[in-house]
């Protein structure tokens, strides 16, 4: 049986209605309302004042029928787990894999998502990033829309399914990170107002402001995060745009949620990191409680992202116009941030602050070559493959994977997939479908992407065209991209001085007009040549442990081939 109780500090009354009953609600102070016992499985919607329309649960574990439906009472404790022996993974030697359970394979739900999971065993893969799975209006969206923040998306398999996706994994030795929304809700669905101040005056990019402030709105974000660590066994959590959060109180939500997270690690004793995405270049995220900080374990690395990028395909638009030069490559391999208290071209202002890489460890930044925001938003949704050359594509991967930081890779990035992923929704109101579509031209030609290209959001094909194709790692030209990410995650593995996330260990020497920049990482020289031509690097000597193209050594220098990547043990 499970009691009904909601917070709803606006309304006089609230009714549950359930079973064709409807039944009143008791006060219980500070706007909650407590109600009867349902039984696991009852359909119950909620019915505010004199209004009759019902309304699924502000806390609802399942909507069945969407998110204008009534909620289900789901049983938690009802699923029989297997991963009793499983003690989770730190983010030491971590590599991260992002995918997005609509679109990683044909079934899109988790169980056949579960049905490729040796592929990224093979790969070598330590941890799974699910992009957002709670509740969203529609059968297809990024994940980001969503307005039942402890509801599973019903299309994917519901609660249970993802229980059996993370149990599934476990199995497996992968851990599962689930990212998760906290700063909007989407604008379909979202019926909190109608209970209480969930939301407050103000707006960021997606719309108006979580209340965090309030105590109870602040106890049901918080109770969100445990939710999904204790109940679904997830490992970690990644935080989505966590510079739009606004709390002005004395300590910021973040803090509180890492605090109550700390404790429930130490009661399950295994370990639960807290990942945030902030645009802010700010290590007060990482830094510890104690002295102020949020006491986040890590945080996403977007200069990383840029500085490779911009080498990668000479792609200068936008937040690009920073980036682009070996000497910004050499500043983010050292000091995780480009923008770190200087002037950011982009945004017309001084931007970030420094880390202190004698405190800050290198696995406390997630960076990537690729992932959901920057290959989807852009207009028409091409990954690096279409932007940059092959033997350019392998050298990314090389100075990524041996970065001294967290590395990241999108779904099908290890094959160099050819799917373009664009942003895709399937809004059932037409006003909403013809909106988005036009927020996301004006949003694209801000960034100066060549809008033409751009598919309608609304489009069945936007959604179908971003799936997976699994006929592709077979293929010989994708098969040689996905062994050499294998290779390179079990170097990484296997290499201690890879490990080594020690920043002022790392050593960066490059030439900016030859095009070619060398890393030192202990005994290891990882030495790329991003030019047309072969350069020679005298004092680069050893044996070769890898190399993407031609390659040689003599008792002085290493020769590099055009657009060439090599590792050196000296």
């Amino acid at each position: 049986m499970s009691v009904i109780n909601v917070w709803a500090p606006s309304v006089a009354s609230v009714q549950v209605r359930a079973q064709g009953t409807d039944t009143p609600l008791s006060p219980r102070g500070d706007g909650w309302w407590v109600g009867p016992d349902l039984e696991p499985g009852t359909d119950y919607a909620f019915l505010l004042d004199d209004d009759d329309q019902p309304l699924p649960d502000p806390a609802s574990r399942r909507q069945p029928y969407g998110v204008h439906g009534p909620s289900r009472v789901y049983d938690q404790d009802a699923y029989e787990w297997h991963d009793g022996d499983w003690h989770g993974r730190d983010l030491a030697g971590a590599v991260f894999y992002e995918l997005h359970i609509g679109t990683f394979t044909q079934g899109a739900t988790f169980d056949s998502a579960v049905e490729r999971l040796d592929h990224l065993v093979y790969l070598g893969i330590t941890h799974v990033e699910l992009l957002p799975v709670n509740a969203f209006n529609g059968v297809w969206n990024w994940g980001y829309d969503g307005v039942d923040w402890y509801a599973v998306h019903e299309p994917y398999g519901g609660p249970d399914g993802l229980k059996r996706f993370v149990d599934a994994a476990h199995a497996k030795g992968l851990a599962v990170v689930l990212d998760v929304v906290y700063n909007h809700l989407g604008p379909s669905g979202n019926y909190l107002p109608r209970f209480g101040p969930y939301l407050k005056p103000g707006r960021n990019t997606w719309g108006d402001l979580v209340n965090v402030e309030n105590p109870a709105v602040r106890r049901h974000v918080i109770d969100n995060a445990l939710m999904w660590l204790r109940d679904f066994h997830v490992d970690g959590l990644r935080l989505d745009a966590i510079h739009a959060i606004k709390d002005a109180s004395p300590r910021h939500v973040l803090a509180d949620m890492s605090e109550a997270t700390d404790t429930l690690a130490e009661t399950l004793r295994r370990p639960l990191p807290l990942i945030g995405e902030s645009d802010l270049n700010d290590p007060m995220v990482i830094t510890p409680r104690s002295e102020g900080g949020y006491g986040l374990a890590a945080q996403w690395d977007d200069d990383v992202h840029h500085a490779l990028h911009a080498l990668l395909t000479g792609e200068r638009q936008g937040y690009y116009c920073d980036f682009g030069t070996l000497a910004v490559l050499a500043k983010t391999l050292t000091s995780a941030f480009l923008h770190d208290g200087g002037y950011s071209t982009f945004r017309e202002q001084d931007w970030g602050k420094p880390i202190d890489p004698r405190r800050q460890r290198g696995r406390q930044f997630v960076v990537c070559l690729q992932n959901h925001d920057q290959v989807g938003n852009r207009a028409a949704g091409e990954r690096l493959t279409e932007l940059t050359t092959p033997a350019l594509l392998r050298v990314g991967a090389v100075l990524l994977l041996t970065a001294p930081y967290t590395p990241m890779l999108w779904m099908g990035e290890e094959w160099a997939a050819r799917t373009r992923w664009p942003f895709f929704t399937s809004h059932p109101e037409p006003d909403l479908a013809a909106a988005t579509g036009k927020g996301r031209v004006e949003e694209f030609a801000q960034h100066g992407w060549d809008t033409s290209q751009m598919i309608d959001p609304q489009d069945p094909q936007a959604y179908r065209s971003a799936i997976l194709d699994w006929a592709e790692p077979a293929q010989p030209e994708h098969a040689d991209v996905l062994d050499l990410y294998r290779r390179l995650i079990a170097l990484r593995a296997a290499e201690a001085d890879l490990q080594n996330d020690d920043l002022t260990a790392i050593h960066v020497e490059f030439d900016e007009g030859a095009r070619w920049i060398v890393v030192q990482r202990g005994a290891l020289r990882i030495a790329a040549n991003l030019g047309d031509a072969e350069v020679r690097l005298p004092g680069v000597t050893g044996t070769i442990l890898l190399a993407t193209g031609a390659a040689t050594t003599s008792r002085t220098a290493l020769t590099l081939g055009a657009q060439c990547a090599a590792i050196v043990r000296h």
